[in-house]
């Protein structure tokens, strides 16, 4: 009877596990497909190259079955966007670009995340392109004149120079015999004589790498190569027209409608149908270390850093021991020299502001007559301007904060000035080379015509005609050497007299 009672618990226990797991593997296979949202806002900088490549991982460990990249930049640096296109490329699960919210813009680095990404979206009233490449520490790459109507002279990502280059200036070349269709924008122009070699590398770098990516996905290449060669850009709808990008969708319902049924080739090789109706969304906003990143390569915050830190430097080299200066100038330094080596810096800028700041120390320690004091705030004020690359957009330094610095560095500069020409016209009060005439003192000691008088905090041997008491207030007639002649002011002559008197 035990026996039976034992083997139906058994029974009813297996039953209940395979009857559960066979609801949970039902309630699984109905449960909606999760998408990952991510918000990309302002410069393309490795603060965000980073955020993207780490929670594109973080989502696909979730379980999310596409990515969608909520777009908005003005461009950004070349090497953060290719890190950015790299984790695109090689996403397992398909990415959705989507320019948002309306008014939004894709230009210049923006413009290759489109023509990278899996599905590219725009919201109404939003706009691409002007990806014409800027050269980091020099004038840029000048676009091609262009009749076009759709090119609004933007900037684009900084490439730098390139190791690809063509014999003919030419990204895609012909073959024999054949023409190039109209439009391409590839054939060599009289304009592209006024380019200097590494202009011509880095346009013909950036024209390959885009053509690269719309022949992957299917897009026009003739006019991703207009908008680096000429600066072109387009409105959401004349992108859609000329298969720029995929769709227009101005809500996130829409945008996951419009792309369901359509079939993705991803990394591997496999082919997957977008089935996102009624998607579960999960938002991926960015962390603290991206805030973190994000704040100090801001040009402005690291420009300011570098003040702070040279400044802290300065003032414990002036107060040994003081540690609080040193050690906030010491971190906001290497903060400072942390943002720039992520940042199009302009080290000749750099190299002018410490030799400025230098320069402004000199003038209170030599008698330049101000010469390497207003030549040290011209070359404060140029480093400043000079210090970021404003060609790479969202990379440049408030002028507020420029003008703001420099007026607080004249100010300074004025104060020395003032306490400089205070001090060479003031009296010279100590020493032998001290004019001590006329100054009143204490007697401390006297006797036979010679004693020691109090003066201005210090102690002189005097000498002097009249008889004086200890304490007596007395007047420097002269000096001689290091010995003064003194007499009895007037009141404490009289005074002294009287209690002289009294006491006899």
């Amino acid at each position: 009877m035990r026996r039976f009672l034992w083997l139906t618990v058994c029974l009813s226990g297996a039953l209940g596990l395979g009857v559960h797991a066979q609801q949970s593997g039902e309630s699984s296979a109905d449960a909606p497909p999760k998408v990952a949202v991510l918000p990309i806002n302002g410069a393309i900088s490795p603060a965000t190259a980073d955020y993207l490549k780490s929670r594109q991982s973080q989502a696909v460990a979730d379980g999310a079955a596409a990515i969608v990249i909520e777009l908005d930049t003005p461009g950004g640096l070349e090497t953060a966007m290719r890190d950015m296109i790299q984790t695109i490329l090689q996403s397992s699960v398909p990415v959705i670009t989507w320019v948002s919210p309306e008014g939004a813009r894709a230009a210049s680095a923006g413009t290759y995340l489109l023509y990278a990404s899996h599905v590219a979206a725009m919201a109404p009233a939003t706009n691409l392109g002007a990806a014409t490449p800027v050269q980091i520490g020099g004038g840029g790459a000048r676009p091609a004149p262009t009749d076009s109507g759709s090119n609004d002279g933007g900037e684009a990502p900084g490439e730098g120079s390139s190791e690809a280059e063509s014999s003919a200036g030419d990204a895609s070349p012909t073959k024999p015999g054949e023409e190039k269709e109209a439009g391409s924008g590839t054939t060599p122009d009289k304009a592209d004589s006024d380019l200097s070699a590494s202009e011509k590398k880095a346009i013909n770098d950036a024209v390959a790498f885009i053509r690269s990516l719309a022949e992957k996905r299917g897009r026009n290449a003739d006019w991703a190569e207009e908008a680096v060669r000429e600066g072109a850009s387009l409105s959401a709808d004349a992108a859609v027209e000329r298969n720029v990008v995929d769709l227009i969708a101005g809500t996130m319902d829409e945008l996951l409608a419009a792309v369901s049924g359509r079939e993705i080739s991803l990394a591997s090789g496999a082919t997957q149908v977008l089935a996102l109706e009624n998607a579960t969304i999960q938002r991926y906003d960015p962390g603290w270390r991206y805030q973190f990143l994000a704040i100090i390569t801001n040009p402005t915050v690291a420009y300011v850093l570098m003040m702070i830190g040279i400044y802290g430097l300065l003032l414990e080299g002036y107060s040994p021991g003081a540690i609080l200066p040193g050690t906030v100038g010491v971190i906001a330094l290497l903060m400072a020299l942390y943002a720039f080596q992520l940042m199009p810096v302009n080290y000749a800028g750099l190299a002018l502001i410490v030799v400025g700041i230098v320069l402004m120390i000199a003038e209170a320690l030599a008698p330049s007559f101000g010469i390497l004091g207003f030549g040290g705030l011209a070359a404060f004020v140029l480093g400043s301007i000079f210090l970021m690359d404003s060609d790479v957009p969202g990379y440049d330094i408030n002028l507020g904060v420029i003008v703001g610095l420099s007026l607080s560095a004249a100010l300074l500069l004025g104060i020395t000035f003032y306490l400089l020409y205070r001090s060479r016209r003031a009296r010279i009060t100590t020493g032998e080379e001290g004019t001590l005439d006329g100054e009143s003192g204490e007697i401390t000691q006297f006797e036979n015509g010679r004693g020691w008088v109090l003066v201005n905090g210090e102690r002189w041997q005097c000498r002097s005609e009249h008889p004086l008491q200890p304490g007596q207030r007395v007047r420097i007639e002269r000096h001689q050497g290091f010995t003064v002649v003194v007499a009895p002011e007037p009141e404490s002559g009289t005074f002294a007299t009287g209690h002289s008197a009294d006491s006899a």
